[in-house]
């Protein structure tokens, strides 16, 4: 018994069948209708078409109990793996979305999971855009109300040093721990990372104080026990001493509370052509010093084994001594000086 078809039907599969831009198993499904509603019997389909009986049994059944909506693949195949600028852009305002399951971040699989996609694709997309959902960094915005005049003076001393001047940019690493471990080394080895043992034991912590020269990148170093104002004056003293006298200094600091002691105040009138230099709050990215401290966390104190407090300020002292021997000032470029950070901008400033 052949089928019968609406006009709407018979227009929509006639359309199936000539277009070039569907499926070709979608045409073949509309010819099959189409042959089977004209009476064709099931031998001529399938000579016709190229398949079985029971393949147009199945559609004829599909088409009767459904029709047009019926002729749908239940089973869609493989997961887009293919970037289209359609497909990129979805991806990329999702991946801006908060994902539905309360977690943080996506990941390739579970973004792909949402969109019906192959999570190949996600990763292929996010590695094009720069995208790492995994990674976020951290900033510190300064509510200083005179950041700009600081941020400017600091800035100054690097660029545009005073002539004739020396400038040191100090500050302090505190509670630098003397940890002993308490299983050997094991060292590197083809194919194997440098081991060592879980446990450990504190044998205290000191602290250290580095001054900087910005012009030839040599440090002045001081350990002590504690960072106290008391030693702040006493370190600026040993800056004071490994340069010629008449000789300007100038020393850039953070706002802590022992930088601007009675003692310091007392100290920077003894010595009038050392001057004190404050950078904004929140704002130790100005203090090229932190980037030495970052080069000897790496080299030395992140996995020194130290034995006691002076095997510690040994080492320190041993490492200076060497950098001196080959120092290397620090480039400083300032890409943008109107930029700044703002909490409606997640840009950073270099």
């Amino acid at each position: 018994m052949a089928l019968t078809l609406t006009e709407d039907e018979r227009t929509e599969l006639e359309r199936r069948v000539r277009s070039r831009k569907i499926r070709s198993e979608d045409a073949r499904r509309a010819q099959v209708i189409l042959m089977l509603a004209a009476g064709e019997s099931f031998s001529t389909i399938t000579t016709t078409v190229g398949c079985y009986p029971d393949y147009v049994s199945r559609w004829k059944r599909r088409f009767e109990t459904e029709r047009l909506p019926g002729l749908r693949a239940k089973y869609r195949g493989q997961p887009a793996t293919v970037r289209t600028p359609a497909m990129e852009a979805r991806i990329l305002a999702k991946t801006r979305q908060r994902p539905p399951d309360g977690s943080t971040h996506w990941s390739t699989r579970k973004l792909s999971k949402v969109l019906g996609i192959s999570h190949v694709l996600v990763a292929r997309v996010w590695r094009r855009a720069g995208l790492q959902p995994h990674r976020f960094e951290r900033y510190m915005l300064s509510d200083d109300p005179a950041f700009e005049e600081k941020a400017a003076d600091v800035l100054g001393l690097y660029l545009n040093p005073p002539q004739h001047a020396a400038v040191f940019a100090a500050d302090e690493k505190t509670a630098i721990q003397a940890l002993d471990r308490l299983d050997p080394v094991l060292p590197l080895s083809p194919g194997r990372a440098e081991r060592h043992g879980f446990e450990y034991y504190r044998h205290g912590t000191l602290s250290l104080y580095a001054a900087l020269n910005t012009r030839t990148g040599e440090i002045v170093g001081q350990t002590v026990p504690r960072h106290t104002s008391a030693a702040f004056v006493e370190f600026l003293s040993d800056i004071v001493a490994t340069q010629p006298k008449r000789r300007a200094i100038h020393v850039i600091v953070d706002n802590l509370s022992a930088h601007k002691t009675k003692g310091v105040t007392a100290f920077l009138d003894a010595h009038p052509l050392v001057h004190l230099h404050f950078t904004p709050t929140y704002s130790s990215w100005l203090n090229q010093v932190e980037l030495w401290f970052a080069k000897i966390e790496r080299d030395l104190l992140a996995r020194g084994i130290f034995t006691s407090i002076p095997d510690l300020a040994r080492k320190i002292r041993r490492y200076i001594t060497r950098y001196n021997e080959d120092p290397t000032p620090i480039r400083w470029n300032y890409r943008n000086p109107a930029h700044r950070i703002t909490t409606d901008s997640a840009d950073t400033v270099h």
